[in-house]
């Protein structure tokens, strides 16, 4: 069991530590994952410190790091820092579980096999020999443990088969595997699920009654669970009788998960070792059993289920008035659908979807919500998600862009202010609470945005220094980049540069929504944070709060970055299955990073990412200015920055890595923009 570890203390900055302890250490020293600091990075300590006196920690730097569990170790390289503080980055791991597991395809051979990694940091291929191979299919997804082995090179042993590589939901078991995401639940548990009755008329005493509202619950259409419900009036603002302006009376009420799981039971447990539930194109891994999860706790239309409501009283302009929260019994008028209550919105839908004086007062008290939320200056940024398009047969056929409407931002402004109200509730009762906590962005995220902007040279983005950094200073070079070419990716920096939320007990306030406490309420389906606060706001979080919430906080952040990473893995490899067959083809790309191998490109239609090698570019030597995130070819002068339009074409596609490989149009290259040659000398070399 890894032993526990306090980090030193956080320094102004918001994010690295100041190494004390450090300054004796070895450039490559192995390390053990900790926990992780308010911003939600990883952190790691020495192996073999006693833990007496000022233990020197680090932040992980790079993706191997949040994909490093909490008591695993390490091998890394130390990077000093001018500040003085200290990042290490991960070269291999070192725990015998984590080194004797690979997850890959297994491709046959006239002796027997290999296995190719999924991983595709892991170039190696593991010799399967023939008495192990036996029954093996070619192209078959599979788990092994590698074997010591002096004659054969590296080997491995299958210990589980996953099936065939193409076969559909195949891309969510290979992840599920990678990332050691508990997929099973333990029979304890189910047991427990199994035992939960619905709610009856002994449970419902004591609960209000908010049957007699028309709660309705609003997702996508393929949501399985639905844990959130809510219902809004016109209501006048006590404080202002007479001719003041109409304010609004909004209900969210959530599912009471706290009702079925109780702490410290097996439900309880599992919950909490999984923090939250991972969602795949063709599949859910749930943090509850489907006998709670899509059935008791799920908000269903006609049933009577347990709630925990919150009542909420803003003014015209938005503002919160009060609040109240209550326990409740609630039965859904209506599954609705984000596309079904715009089109009633927009009146050319099914007009019963909703009352329309129930229609008209959510968009009311939505539209009041969204004028509080750009006069407090929340960042507005304006991402491209995209979604995977299945087939009858669970197939992938496209990568599409999501689609924003009013109805989903309705949704999430409801859900932010019951989630103030708890943070602003807890805080009231001196209660511990689970903050969502984002910190201020890091300065040198802020230089290195600020350089690039400069270069750019459209008037009004430039970032001046001591400038006080708050959200609405990122808004205005939003606006500022709207409707350019830059746009997409003036967004896509500025998130760049932004803290990593994370969950403390610690408030921070919460950076990018402009709000001094935060905390999620609103999901305890599928979020372990959301069921600790309800405990706490039911009276039930006192153990937590004497115990183990910091050691919560830190678990369930990494479990979630774990969710985040296994998702957008299994959409990156979506994409090289989808694209497979296109190899050859030609495509309008745009850089969306530089560095010292090469271009990183995207297609933006299908946010598909890809390497063009620096091998593959114009025969020159190119010096990689990281300032100003470009490639700058020595003779030539030519030059490859970030934002760039290109023309591609793709070389390679591995759908088990998810790995796309493209080469610069031969014709497009020719006419990239070019400087005056440089001389020798440069310190970044890189030849073809």
């Amino acid at each position: 069991m890894a032993r526990r570890f306090s980090p030193p203390p956080r320094t102004a900055r918001g994010g690295n530590r100041k190494v004390a302890a450090g300054k004796g250490l070895p450039e490559i020293i192995p390390i053990e994952r900790c926990g992780s600091d308010a911003d939600g990075f990883p952190l790691a300590r020495p192996l073999g410190q006693s833990g007496d006196g000022e233990i020197p920690g680090f932040r992980l730097i790079g993706t191997a790091g949040e994909e490093l569990a909490v008591g695993e170790r390490a091998l890394a390289r130390l990077v000093r820092r001018e500040s003085g503080e200290i990042d290490a980055q991960i070269i291999r791991r070192l725990d015998d579980a984590a080194a004797s597991r690979v997850v890959g395809v297994f491709r046959r051979t006239h002796d027997g096999g290999v296995i190719v990694a999924a991983d595709r940091r892991d170039k190696s291929e593991y010799r399967v020999l023939g008495h192990d191979a036996a029954g093996l299919g070619d192209e078959e997804l599979v788990v092994a443990e590698t074997l010591p082995s002096r004659q054969f090179g590296k080997r491995a042993r299958i210990i589980e088969r996953l099936g065939a590589a193409d076969a559909p939901g195949a891309i969510s078991r290979m992840m599920i595997a990678s990332f050691d995401i508990p997929a099973e639940f333990p029979p304890p548990a189910l047991a427990e699920a199994a035992a939960a009755r619905p709610l009856g008329a002994t449970d419902a005493a004591g609960r209000a009654d908010l049957r007699h509202l028309a709660l309705v619950t609003i997702d996508d259409s393929d949501a399985r669970d639905f844990d959130d419900a809510v219902w809004a009036e016109p209501a006048d603002d006590p404080a202002s009788p007479g001719d003041s302006p109409e304010g609004w009376h909004i209900v969210v009420a959530i599912a009471d998960v706290a009702h079925y799981v109780t702490p410290g039971g097996a439900l309880d447990r599992e919950a909490a070792r999984r923090g939250n539930s991972v969602y795949f194109p063709d599949r859910v891994v749930p943090m509850l059993p489907e006998a709670l999860s899509n059935e008791l706790c799920s908000l269903k239309p006609g049933e009577d289920r347990p709630c925990l409501a919150a009542h909420l009283w803003i003014d015209a302009a938005g503002r919160k008035l009060r609040h109240r929260f209550e326990r409740a019994v609630m039965r859904s008028a209506a599954r609705l659908t984000y596309d079904r209550i715009q089109a009633a919105r927009d009146g050319a839908g099914d007009p019963d979807a909703l009352a329309p004086e129930r229609l008209a007062a959510l968009y009311g008290a939505f539209a009041a919500l969204e004028r509080a939320k750009r006069a407090r200056g929340a960042l507005l940024l304006d991402l491209a998600e995209h979604r995977v398009v299945l087939d009858a047969e669970r197939q992938p056929v496209a990568v599409v862009p999501r689609v924003r409407l009013d109805s989903h931002r309705l949704i999430e402004e409801f859900m932010i202010l019951a989630n103030v109200a708890a943070a602003e509730e807890l805080e009231g009762r001196q209660r511990a609470c689970l903050y969502r906590v984002h910190d201020q962005p890091d300065p040198e995220k802020l230089a290195a945005l600020r350089d690039f902007l400069a270069e750019m040279g459209i008037p009004g983005l430039a970032l001046a220094k001591g400038q006080v950094i708050r959200p609405e200073l990122f808004n205005r070079i939003l606006t500022r980049a709207a409707g350019t070419k830059e746009a997409a990716l003036v967004n896509e920096l500025v998130l760049r540069a932004q803290a990593q939320a994370a969950y403390s007990p610690n408030n921070l306030g919460h950076f990018g929504l402009a709000l001094p406490r935060y905390a999620h309420f609103t999901s305890p389906i599928r979020r372990y944070a959301d069921l600790v606060v309800h405990r706490a706001l039911l009276g039930e979080g006192a153990r937590a709060a004497e115990g183990g919430l910091e050691e919560i906080a830190q678990h369930i952040s990494a479990t979630e970055r774990r969710a985040a990473s296994a998702e957008r893995a299994a959409l990156d490899r979506y994409r090289a299955r989808l694209l497979g067959g296109a190899i050859g083809t030609l495509f309008e790309a745009r850089i969306t990073g530089v560095a010292a191998f090469g271009l990183f490109v995207g297609l933006p239609e299908s946010g598909t990412d890809g390497l063009v090698p620096i091998s593959t570019l114009p025969s020159d030597y190119y010096d990689h200015d990281a300032r100003r995130h470009r490639l700058v070819g020595r003779r030539s002068g030519r030059v490859f920055a970030l934002g760039d339009a290109v023309r591609v074409k793709l070389a390679e596609a591995d759908p088990v890595g998810g790995r796309l490989i493209f080469r610069l149009d031969v014709d497009a290259a020719a006419q990239a923009p070019t400087l005056p040659p440089r001389g020798r000398g440069h310190p970044y070399r890189r030849r073809r």
